[in-house]
């Protein structure tokens, strides 16, 4: 039986107040984003000898990719086989995993790592030349790649970075992408985007017109008062996907990584993330008195699936009263983790704390999203003409609890397919003429830090339909910005991080159990009939409209999404 969904229609935005376009342009493809997904997506086009353009909102190479600490996932030891890396990623996604999505990933991800090689990267090896592998949470075997010990994500955007460099392709960095273009059947034909200037106002607006727009802009880890996610993660993708007409699911499955180092209540903005790498090694969860926190709670105790230790933690604190558990690596040596962890020790001495000489506080914090735009492993969303891949997309492949250091494969693996799907897709005619939307009303960013506030209160690692409803109060009565002001940078932010904590309080509410990332203390235990994709859209109103998906197929329609 479909679950009853809820009856009030929460709103967003439907539509910026844009810029006029001062000029316009045309290319191939418009690629968003610059992480590890929008640059292999650009890289592999670029190499099939297509016309490129990609649009950053900061420098090149910005973004969630280069803060990776973990590494890449994928089956390369010999003890290892893709039955077990699938299923531990199926284990880890609590049943709401597409399980094909997730075999075409384990397939793939051996070959992206090879290619990453090809490519220059510099991964750490063992003594016989090959990639060095070590374990993390909810892995059966040890199957993550790494470089620089826990610098890995900076290692892989370096090596993508200087591979786009040598190719010509335009980069428009400092530029923001603002609304769909989209053609009268309803295809998206490009982008309305403009510079950035130092001081956040938008300039030079202009339109790229396009066969194509792939999303790649990361996930909404800022929606939250703190986050390990960088100061642009803020769901501009998400939400300009959804005022283009795409479907978004999955949205309440924020994870929580457990270990985020704990400065006190009143932190904000991105947080020192310490790697699952280091359980891995053998640090330890313990509480004040030194007691194991994960010790009986997991087969896999402190390395159980992030969502599990999270809850943990989130329990323990809430019996205790503490702010935080200790985290123990003493064991392990001052040379070993200077050594094989030098970017966190760095991080954490900077903060006053040294993990090698005594266990350091930690807490769970808003980490990684496993929602976003309603798409297949090919990007492929409901919309023709409008992709995404990486974490600003909902593939399936991640369920409700992403298994660690499946990120930066999915991103790798979905690029490289969306990339070969538009290859043999493309028209060879110019890109149809688009418009962009009727003019709109921005959220006042004066609004955003109570929005942050509120979301890490009410949504974070367990919620109530008490809590819910109260953010959506809150979010309901955020103002807009006045009629005639300017849009600017942090007006565009500010509209998606409310949009994306309105989907999140809606879509939380609406699945009444707890899966996964998704824990409701008033609704304990995972529910049979919601063993289904929550997906939402929004209306020319902005009013939202969820419906149920079955799981398979990431949900999409499977049309074809080229213009």
């Amino acid at each position: 039986m479909t679950p009853g969904l809820r009856r009030a229609a929460p709103v967003v935005v439907p539509a910026l107040p844009l810029p006029e376009a001062g000029w316009s342009r045309t290319t191939d493809v418009v690629v968003v984003g610059s992480g590890a997904a929008g640059l292999m997506t650009a890289l592999a086009l670029a190499a099939a000898g297509r016309r490129v353009t990609v649009v950053t909102k900061g420098a090149l190479g910005d973004g969630s990719t280069r803060w990776a600490q973990g590494g890449l996932a994928a089956v390369l030891g010999a003890d290892d086989d893709p039955a077990l890396h699938l299923q531990d990623t199926l284990t880890a996604g609590a049943g709401l995993c597409d399980e094909a999505a997730a075999a075409t990933l384990v397939a793939d991800a051996p070959a992206a790592i090879r290619l990453l090689r090809e490519l220059g990267a510099r991964l750490d090896l063992d003594g016989h030349g090959r990639p060095a592998l070590t374990r993390e949470g909810g892995h059966s075997r040890d199957r993550i790649v790494h470089a620089g010990g826990d610098a890995s994500g900076a290692e892989v955007t370096r090596t993508l970075v200087e591979a786009l460099a040598a190719t010509g392709v335009e980069v428009l960095e400092r530029t923001v992408a603002l609304d769909a273009l989209r053609t009268p059947d309803g295809e998206v034909g490009g982008l309305r985007v403009a510079r950035v200037a130092v001081d956040g106002a938008l300039t030079d607006a202009g339109d790229l017109r396009a066969h194509a727009v792939v999303l790649a802009t990361g996930g909404y880890g800022q929606v939250y008062a703190a986050a390990t996610s960088p100061a642009g993660a803020t769901g501009d993708g998400l939400a300009l996907a959804l005022r283009a007409g795409a479907e978004v699911a999955d949205v309440e499955m924020v994870q929580f990584h457990p270990t985020v180092l704990w400065q006190g209540p009143g932190a904000t903005g991105q947080q020192v993330l310490i790697s699952e790498a280091v359980r891995g090694e053998g640090a330890v969860l313990v509480d004040r008195a030194g007691r194991r926190i994960m010790a009986g709670v997991h087969p896999l105790a402190d390395l159980a699936p992030r969502d599990v230790v999270s809850a943990t933690i989130a329990a323990h604190l809430a019996a205790t009263g503490d702010d935080c558990v200790l985290l123990d690596a003493t064991a392990l040596g001052t040379d070993f983790l200077e050594r094989r962890f030098p970017g966190i020790l760095r991080a954490c001495r900077a903060a006053g704390f040294d993990p090698a000489t005594e266990p350091v506080p930690v807490a769970p914090g808003a980490h990684y999203t496993c929602g976003g735009v309603l798409a297949d492993l090919d990007g492929r969303t409901g919309v023709p003409g409008l992709f995404a891949v990486g974490e600003v997309a909902c593939t399936g492949v991640h369920g409700a609890n992403r298994l660690a250091s499946n990120s930066v494969t999915e991103g790798l693996v979905a690029a490289r397919r969306c990339a070969a799907l538009l290859d043999a897709e493309l028209p060879t005619d110019a890109p149809a003429a688009g418009v962009a939307p009727p003019t709109g009303a921005a959220v006042d960013p004066a609004g955003r830090t109570a929005i942050g506030r509120a979301t890490s209160r009410y949504a974070g690692v367990v919620r109530t339909a008490e809590g819910l409803t109260r953010l959506d109060e809150l979010l309901a009565a955020v103002d807009r910005l006045p009629a005639g002001a300017p849009l600017d940078l942090a007006a565009v932010e500010a509209t998606a991080v409310h949009t994306v904590a309105v989907l999140l309080a809606t879509a939380a509410r609406t699945r009444r159990e707890s899966r996964g990332c998704h824990r409701r203390a008033d609704a304990p235990g995972a529910r049979p009939e919601w063993q289904v994709r929550l997906a939402c859209r929004a209306d020319a109103t902005g009013r939202l409209h969820l419906r149920t998906v079955p799981l398979t197929a990431a949900g999409t329609d499977r049309t074809r999404g080229v213009a």
